[in-house]
């Protein structure tokens, strides 16, 4: 309960220093860059040698590809018989397709469930969540906005990217024994700073602003994204034989929020960004609700 009660503190913290403080320019991109290139990968690396090798962990890397390519799918056909723009579909495709399964997904799964789910929502994140950011994100943001893919760049991004870099290590260090005491101490201390800042962060991003007619595709997004995907990986998982705290893992992963950074990819490919941030606010707050109801449901 602690977990859970810091979680909601600091993001109306930084929702609080958004309205009425003047924090210094660069603020959200120093704390983002600390999180991403620092807290992260040093979660990685203290988590990963303590995965347990265990025939269902597709499971939570599966709800990931389900999130995204049922999003494409689904925001495709409706986009074709709505009348909707390139933009609107490649926008409710990333911002709904990819969920903020680090920097909501790592603490709220801690909150709820301890270090051992948040274990398994680094292996959902970083399997699953960020290599589909890194590739297919990429490609859809290009395709929509009518650029083109560069597969060498997509490569190099995921090889370079601080966390899978820390996954490797992980992995290695894990097949030796894991880390030294001190060692798993010091990364465990710099990993800790990850939920408090990656949360206030997202309080000082926060926005929502309904334009015109975008209700309807803001409900068809969120429906999506808080319901129908988590349903769907959920039914995967049961006929699978999937059960216990993976099966619950990878349901409430694929319920996570929208992901930040694929709302940053929409605004950089001009796919109708006021949807793409409108859709990241209310996500985030109807996820605070949605994912610890979700997981009374299954059962947490």
């Amino acid at each position: 309960m602690t977990a859970l009660i810091l979680l909601f503190a600091c993001l109306l913290l930084g929702l609080l220093v958004r309205r009425y403080a003047r924090p210094p320019a660069g603020t959200v991109q120093g704390i983002n860059w600390w999180v991403i290139n620092i807290a992260l990968p040093a979660l990685v690396l203290q988590l990963v040698p303590k995965v347990q090798v265990d025939a269902q962990l597709w499971f939570p890397v599966a709800t990931m590809w389900i999130t995204f390519f049922g999003a494409w799918g689904l925001f495709a056909l409706l986009g074709r018989w709505l009348g909707w723009s390139r933009g609107r579909i490649g926008a409710l495709t990333l911002v709904c397709g990819l969920g903020n399964t680090s920097f909501m997904g790592y603490p709220m799964m801690q909150a709820l469930h301890g270090s051992e789910g948040l274990t398994l929502a680094v292996v959902a994140d970083q399997l699953g969540c960020f290599p589909l950011l890194a590739s297919a994100g990429v490609v859809v943001a290009n395709l929509y906005a009518g650029g083109s893919t560069d597969a060498a760049a997509i490569v190099r991004r995921i090889l370079t990217f601080p966390a899978f870099l820390a996954l490797v290590l992980g992995g290695i260090a894990g097949a030796l024994g894991g880390w030294p005491t001190i060692v798993d101490g010091v990364l465990g201390q710099v990993g800790a700073t990850l939920t408090p800042l990656a949360l206030f962060s997202v309080g000082l991003q926060f926005q929502f602003k309904l334009g015109e007619r975008q209700a309807g595709p803001l409900a068809l997004g969120l429906a999506w994204k808080l319901a129908l995907a988590p349903l769907l990986s959920l039914a995967v998982g049961v006929a699978a034989g999937v059960g216990g705290l993976v099966l619950t893992i990878g349901v409430l992963q694929a319920a996570m929020a929208p992901m930040i950074s694929a709302a940053i990819l929409a605004d950089e490919h001009g796919l109708e960004p006021s949807l793409a941030n409108t859709v990241l606010g209310a996500g985030i707050v109807l996820s605070l609700a949605t994912v610890p109801l979700a997981n009374l449901l299954l059962g947490g």
